[in-house]
């Protein structure tokens, strides 16, 4: 009797799924507590406070699910918690070993579609490997198998030219409407950090729109000083609406920076959303360099996170801290616009976007 053959690989794409916008509403926000040493050396109880503040925020408006190594990590997660001031009650505590805690990069991707009556949200697994950069990630890599246990979601294997496609979730954004940006820096550089080797740009875009149901990709160049993720997009150019980007912009021409970021720049000017029309562009300032131990940190005002009940704005002790919120202030006028203190946080070389994602509403 023949071997039955195994069932064709299905997309999200073909099943009518999509990545929603991050400011579409939010069952939960996903996170992990902090437990590596080495991510933020000698600091790493106060990132716990910083954590501390992060929930308080998100959990006013959401569920928090905060991944846990054990019971024990758990219970003392919760004590931080409810000594600075967060909703208890919105803490979902989920236990499953992790590697590190950068939950935007190794947690669950959810993409969502319309059915008769309802929507249904689903889990798109890109195959985490530590920014093919570090050897623990096996961990990590099944956050989002857990994550689709516990929440009886489907969980697709994304793909790409027929082997697994590896992606991290800052090293894209969305508007939701079917336009998504990245950089040519984190996923086509033939060198340095090559997660998909010989996959070229058009198989990347057809990967991406199978996986996430988007049909316009745009390529920035890349990214500031310091990124160890070697040029997310979340740390340069996000959007804060179907139509409106913000794109961080250096002005001092001694700054390391000053070159690279005046490129994309540059590039801007030729995007097109995916009806052909051009996007409104809001600069947003760069904050003075900080350094640890002779290292340019990638401290960015727009690794900003839209949560429910407020965007969380890294800053960083900066005359520029002020300017930052005032302009996402004045884009995000349905929910406040608030500051989390982050110097200590971008030791780890990421801050409140790298360390979070969204699970959208049903």
């Amino acid at each position: 009797m023949p071997k039955s053959r195994p069932p064709a690989w299905r997309s999200p794409a073909s099943l009518g799924f999509s990545m929603p916008a991050e400011w579409e509403t939010h069952e939960a926000t996903w996170l992990a507590w902090p437990h590596h040493p080495t991510d933020w050396p000698g600091k790493l109880n106060t990132i716990r406070w910083v954590y501390g503040e992060i929930v308080r925020k998100v959990a006013g408006g959401e569920t928090v699910r905060l991944l846990v190594r054990s019971k024990e990590e758990a219970r003392s997660a919760a004590r931080y918690l409810s000594r600075a001031g967060a909703d208890m009650a919105a803490v979902e505590f989920i236990v499953h070993p992790t590697n590190r805690g950068w939950t935007r990069d190794s947690g669950p991707v959810f993409v969502r579609r319309s059915l008769a009556r309802r929507l249904e949200t689903a889990i798109v697994q890109f195959h985490f490997n530590a920014w093919a950069k570090y050897a623990d990630w096996h961990k990590d890599r099944r956050v989002p198998e857990t994550a689709a246990q516990r929440l009886g979601k489907r969980l697709f294997d994304a793909r790409a030219g027929g082997r697994p496609f590896i992606l991290e979730g800052g090293g894209i954004e969305v508007n939701g409407r079917g336009t998504l940006l990245t950089t040519e820096e984190c996923y086509l550089d033939p060198e340095v950090q090559m997660r998909n080797p010989g996959l070229d740009r058009a198989g990347f875009e057809a990967a991406l729109g199978q996986c996430l149901g988007v049909r316009n990709v745009c390529w920035l160049a890349g990214g500031p000083a310091g990124d160890d993720t070697h040029g997310h997009i979340d740390d340069i150019c996000r959007f804060a609406n179907a139509r409106t980007l913000v794109l961080i912009r250096e002005d001092n021409p001694a700054d390391v920076n000053y070159r690279a970021l005046a490129g994309n720049w540059e590039r801007i000017a030729d995007l097109r959303l995916e009806d052909g029309s051009k996007p409104e562009v809001v600069a947003l300032p760069m904050p003075a360099p900080l350094h640890f131990s002779g290292t340019r940190l990638p401290a960015s005002y727009a690794n900003f996170y839209i949560s429910n009940a407020a965007v969380i704005v890294p800053t960083f002790n900066d005359p520029n801290d002020r300017v930052a919120l005032g302009i996402l202030g004045e884009l995000f006028r349905d929910r406040p616009v608030v500051g989390i203190h982050s110097v200590d946080l971008i030791l780890g070389f990421g801050s409140l976007h790298c360390l979070s994602q969204q699970q959208p509403a049903e």
